[in-house]
């Protein structure tokens, strides 16, 4: 058999003209407009991009496919309801620019691969499907009856249906994620992994441990009701921007804020509301009343700190600080957890988080004296090893101060991607609790697989050892999201066929199986017109809510399927079944969703209400799964530096969501045109005899492998002693596969060891 060539894994080790300027101090305002309408009349046009903004994030419109940030329940904004990278999205999407397979047959793989992650998302939509066959270096153009029959084939010829993996992004749709895990059950797999694995895993599982549901218990309107934000691990000027409108208005209705990260983040600072003229004229509404400037996983000992004060201040006073009605009432574990915090040194736990001791006194301060409080967070908090025991020390605050299914308290874990909460919530998971494999074997007749799949670093795994033969994505960027870059495309190409359902070109289409195929689909902007007519889909925000979403495009090419209609297509091909009659109305898919899938009563009719419907949870209303919420026990990890080591954070741009890289600036950070850069204190870069923009080497070692990526520059950043933060997908092979959080599974990509050496010290090792 013909040998492909080599394909590189990583993006190009080169330099752009890096300018460092100070880091702003407000985010939004007239620059984040003026970014938004240069960025989408450049890609998209006025006219078709500025169609679709309006319809952005509307009640009968398309939903964002960036974030997960819930919609106002009452009033719109008629300006647009939507961000900077929330148009910086939609021009990624609605463009015109097309590719298919004349573009292929003029570029190989070899030669695409040498391309940026930036400049790969810039080719254009996808327009027909592509196959890539063994030993070859070019994409073809093939037939979808071809493409899925080889799928199907493919399958059926598998020693085991769980030698396949079948991937998840957060950009699918209710509809699809409820058909591909029933294609996938029926098959005979529970291999799901999905996004969540790597992001919000280790909320769900604490959360669900202490409170009884996976998710967050906040509705957006406590915001409007709260006395404190509490917020830790998250960067929403750049992540979840339109969160910073509801901060404004909790700011404005008397609430105070505690922001605690490593990076004094812009968009936590303030807020110049470009809806409104004062902003536009450059005035910013403060946010952050304390700035807690904690090191890289120093939140749990934090965390531990503040309610260490708290008990001080409750023994001083008695029921001046604990809501001790609610602990009696309706929680567990109270006396285990106050004689736990007891034995903690105070002075210890200061140290090991890094914030001095006023400043959490300070937080102990306005906690007590705020009783209503919500504490959101991100994946600061869940890439880390103890990601799992920090965010139950969250939920021990709340505990304390009976803040949860009451107006203006509660949970909000921010989710990263604009359905990956409702991919859960339909079935896409690789453990199936035994309600789901009942419902799906009354409801379609067939006995689902019970014992548990692959999440996403065992399928690296697996696929890596041989015992995963094909891959599927449905949606997202696996190559480049993944850890441990140069492992874990060691694994895709590993694989004997690997399918990537996508939109646009990215770095997962180069780095495949012996088979690739890419199979073009509709974006969530398109126009999805079936047999039956024009069809809308759901998806499901951070707080529960279920809402519609209707594309207002005409499809950039005739040859896209929807995700709905791709599964079925493969589903037909693999086991005979024929979803026609779902695919051509989404009301039936929904019909057998709402008897599946508890909280749907009245799908359809509830879904066209005018925005959506929210889901049950047990944690909002107060009732809890085991009747009682728990408190938990849990320790602060213990670590200790060598004098040359550092803890590293991979973080994104401003320039970029997820893996998809919008541009070559980090506005907020003050960092334009380049990325290959590793933020670092200045005493360290002193202390470490470095200067400013010096070009360095990063290391790290775990289990015996030695990892490294080349040719970073020093960026000198307030950010504390013995940390760095690098972005990512740059700096994800240093990331160890198996490294990952106790209880969830996922990838430490926030605390990872790592050396720098100069170029000059690493040829002299190398020697």
């Amino acid at each position: 058999m013909k040998k492909r060539k080599p394909v590189p894994f990583r993006a190009p080790e080169k330099f752009e003209s890096l300018q460092v300027k100070r880091p702003e101090t407000k985010a939004a305002g007239a620059t984040a407009v003026a970014k938004a309408v240069q960025i989408v009349s450049s890609r998209v046009g006025i006219l078709r991009g500025g169609k679709t903004l309006m319809k952005l994030n509307q009640v009968d419109g398309v939903d964002c496919p960036g974030c997960a940030w819930p919609d106002p329940d009452d009033e719109r904004s008629g300006l647009g309801e939507y961000c900077e990278n929330g148009a910086k999205a939609i021009a990624e999407e609605a463009t015109t620019k097309t590719i298919g397979g004349a573009f292929f047959s003029q570029h190989s793989i070899q030669e695409l691969s040498l391309l940026s992650d930036y400049e790969l998302g810039q080719q254009g939509r996808l327009s027909e499907p592509l196959i890539l066959e063994p030993g070859e270096d070019y994409y073809r153009p093939i037939s979808w009856d071809k493409a899925v029959q080889i799928i199907g084939d493919t399958l059926n010829q598998l020693e085991s249906p769980n030698q396949a993996v079948f991937y998840t992004s957060g950009r699918t749709s209710n509809e699809a994620a409820f058909l591909y895990q029933l294609f996938v059950r029926m098959f005979g797999t529970n291999n799901l992994p999905d996004c969540s694995n790597m992001c919000h895993e280790s909320s769900g599982v604490a959360l669900s441990e202490t409170l009884g549901v996976g998710k967050g218990s906040v509705t957006l309107d406590d915001f409007n009701q709260t006395d404190l934000i509490f917020i830790l691990g998250q960067n929403p000027g750049t992540n979840h921007p339109r969160m910073l409108t509801a901060l404004e208005k909790a700011k404005k209705n008397g609430a105070k804020i505690i922001s605690a990260n490593p990076l004094a983040e812009a968009g936590l600072i303030s807020f110049s509301n470009p809806q409104k003229v004062a902003g536009l004229l450059g005035s910013a509404t403060p946010l952050t009343d304390l700035y807690l400037q904690v090191k890289v996983n120093g939140d749990l000992a934090l965390l531990k700190a503040v309610m260490h004060r708290l008990l001080v201040m409750e023994t001083q006073a008695p029921g001046s600080v604990f809501d001790l009605e609610f602990i009696q009432n309706k929680t567990l574990g109270f006396e285990e957890f106050v004689e736990g915090i007891k034995s903690e040194d105070f002075e210890a736990l200061c140290d090991s988080c890094g914030v001095e001791a006023e400043e959490i006194i300070q937080a102990a301060e306005l906690i007590k004296s705020h009783p209503k409080m919500i504490i959101c967070w991100a994946m600061g908090l869940t890439q880390h090893e103890n990601a799992v025991d920090t965010i139950k020390e969250a939920v021990n605050l709340l505990l304390l101060r009976g803040s949860i299914a009451k107006p203006g308290a509660g949970s909000c874990p921010v989710r990263g991607h604009s359905n990956v909460q409702g991919d859960r919530t339909m079935g896409i998971w690789e453990k199936s609790p035994e309600w789901v494999a009942d419902n799906l074997a009354k409801e379609f007749s067939f006995s689902p697989p019970t014992e548990p799949g692959y999440d996403t670093v065992q399928a690296i795994n697996a696929m890596h050892q041989g015992m995963a033969k094909v891959f599927v994505g449905m949606g997202g960027n696996f190559h480049s999201a993944t850890p441990d870059t140069d492992f874990s495309s060691q694994a895709l190409q590993n694989c004997k066929l690997t399918v990537q359902i996508s939109t646009k070109l990215n770095r997962s289409h180069l780095v495949t199986g012996e088979t690739a195929l890419i199979l073009p689909c509709l974006a969530r902007t398109d126009i999805d017109l079936q047999s039956g007519g024009k069809q809308l889909v759901s998806v499901e925000n951070s707080m529960g809510v279920v809402h519609q979403s209707r594309g207002s495009l005409e499809p950039v090419s005739d040859r896209l399927k929807s995700e709905p209609a791709i599964v079925a297509a493969i589903a037909k091909a693999t086991l005979g079944v024929n979803w026609d009659h779902l695919v051509s109305n989404y009301d039936m898919i929904r019909d057998h969703i709402e008897r599946v899938i508890p909280g749907f009563d009245d799908y359809n009719e509830r879904l066209r209400q005018p925005g959506g419907f929210y889901l049950p949870n047990v944690a909002r209303s107060g009732e809890f799964m085991q009747g009682k919420a728990r408190f938990s026990n849990v320790q602060v990890p213990q670590s200790k530096l060598e004098p040359h080591q550092f803890v590293m954070m991979t973080i994104r741009s401003h320039d970029q969501f997820n893996t998809t890289v919008y541009g070559k600036d980090d506005r907020y950070r003050g960092i334009i045109n380049e990325r290959r850069v590793v933020l670092m204190n200045p005493d360290d870069i002193k202390r470490m005899g470095f200067k400013q923009q010096q070009v360095v080497n990063l290391t790290s070692s775990y289990q015996g492998v030695t990892r490294e990526v080349r040719n970073f520059k020093i960026v000198p950043y307030s950010i504390p002693r013995g940390n760095l933060a690098t972005y990512f997908p740059e700096a994800n092979p240093l990331v160890p596969v198996d490294l990952v959080a106790r209880k969830s599974g996922t990838p430490c990509s926030k605390s990872v060891v790592v050396q720098i050496l100069s170029t000059k010290e690493q040829i002299t090792n190398k020697l």
